[in-house]
């Protein structure tokens, strides 16, 4: 019998392999200084385009305000113990109506945090009997709560409404069989290549199949829609999803998430979510900071509109200039180019030390091999001068590609891992 930790000493993973060349410089970073466009890396300035801030909220002075007056008036600590036996407040209550009105649903749930709380809400949406439709390209947090499930699950290809139908059709097939139901999982935003689900699109195959609806609006709730109200909002179709989920990380700077759906499904899942009937309470003061947040998000349109000045700024002038965007319908603004991981590091590191930018580099195995993924997220504290900034570094940094310097300059590493 071999011992357990074999496996791991042997083989550290397609990312962990890179650890001793990438670590605290590609991978686990640190960004210093107050959260904005412009932060400090290794004592440098650099233009930030890696926080999910997208509405400038994490350092905006009323915010900040709250921030510290609910830390003063409750601590870190209250209320102490799970919602359901000692951790349940008129605020928490508070939260989850202005986000269910906020949303267009009749109830919502708080969840401390998103990826824990997709996960507990897929496993406790289905039974072994049911069958699980989702993208192929959804979020690690989708990928995992489906993965609990007992019953059947299966994938359509990223954003393909004939593959779904496919997949509905065997779904249904094997529904009559088992006498389940069927839940089908979009992401309202895919966070790597920014496009949006095709919800609407999805919504209407429920008069062809018998589906409930599962949207992860991570990324469109506060940058899509006329209020900000998220994808749904943004393509008409908000009443149709059946079960609305956002996290309070992007837009809203923050910790913790929600879910949002009619009353009686909402009341199912908060005695149901082991992932909150089992933790803490949502800290005091980061529901207190929601609801101002929340509040500006309501009442502050500018904050929106000056985000959305920034991202076709950065996209239209990146399409331009040659580059690949791919097909993005959203803030996330991603730069296809082709390379190595080596070629990668170099290039990043280029743009770093010598341009002063800061976006996060994506590589194999989240993406195919021989690419690269220059991932940026554009947002309200951006300005049209680090926009100009960045894409004058970027022609410069696809010529080099191009010509074979980054290759030159990452033989060595390219060697060393037998690339």
């Amino acid at each position: 019998m071999r011992d357990l930790f074999d496996r791991i000493l042997a083989n550290k993973g397609p990312l962990g392999k890179w650890a001793s060349q990438a670590e605290g410089y590609f991978v686990f970073p640190k960004l210093e200084g107050t959260i904005s466009n412009r932060m400090k890396f290794q004592g440098k300035e650099v233009i930030t385009w890696s926080v999910n801030d997208y509405l400038g909220l994490a350092n905006h002075p009323e915010v900040r305000k709250v921030d510290a007056q609910a830390a003063a008036d409750y601590g870190s600590a209250y209320p102490m113990g799970a919602r359901m036996m000692s951790g349940h407040t008129d605020l928490h209550e508070q939260l989850q109506n202005e986000l269910a009105a906020f949303v267009n649903k009749e109830s919502a749930y708080l969840l401390n945090f998103g990826y824990q709380g997709m996960v507990s809400t897929i496993d406790a949406l289905v039974s072994k009997d049911d069958i699980i439709v989702y993208d192929v390209d959804s979020h690690a947090c989708i990928i995992d709560g489906v993965r609990l499930h007992m019953g059947k699950r299966f994938t359509y290809k990223h954003n393909d409404i004939e593959s779904l139908e496919k997949n509905l059709e065997r779904a249904t097939k094997m529904a009559e069989q088992t006498g389940g139901g069927i839940l089908v999982i979009s992401e309202g935003v895919f966070g790597m290549r920014g496009e949006q689900g095709r919800l609407k699109e999805i919504v209407a195959l429920k008069k062809k199949f018998n589906f409930r609806f599962l949207v992860d609006d991570a990324h469109g709730f506060g940058t899509l829609g006329k209020t900000g109200a998220g994808a749904g909002e943004e393509q008409g179709i908000q009443d149709d999803i059946d079960v609305y989920f956002a996290t309070f990380a992007k837009s809203l700077a923050s910790t913790g998430a929600f879910i949002a759906a009619d009353k009686e499904i909402i009341d199912y899942l908060k005695y149901n979510l082991r992932s909150q009937m089992f933790a803490k309470s949502l800290q005091m003061q980061l529901v207190v900071g929601a609801l101002k947040r929340l509040d500006m998000l309501r009442t502050m349109p500018e904050l929106k509109n000056k985000l959305w000045e920034n991202v076709n700024a950065l996209q239209s002038g990146l399409k331009e200039r040659g580059f690949d965007i791919g097909t993005t319908t959203s803030c996330v603004t991603p730069v296809f180019l082709n390379g190595s991981i080596p070629e990668a590091m170099a290039l990043v590191r280029d743009l770093r030390e010598n341009y002063g930018i800061f976006c996060s580099i994506v590589v194999y195995p989240v993406i195919p091999k021989g690419l690269i993924l220059l991932r940026m997220i554009p947002t309200t504290s951006h300005t049209l001068e680090d926009v100009n900034e960045t894409l004058i570094a970027f022609d410069a940094i696809r010529e080099r590609l191009t010509n074979g310097t980054y290759k030159r300059l990452s033989a060595a590493v390219a060697a060393a891992m037998g690339e």
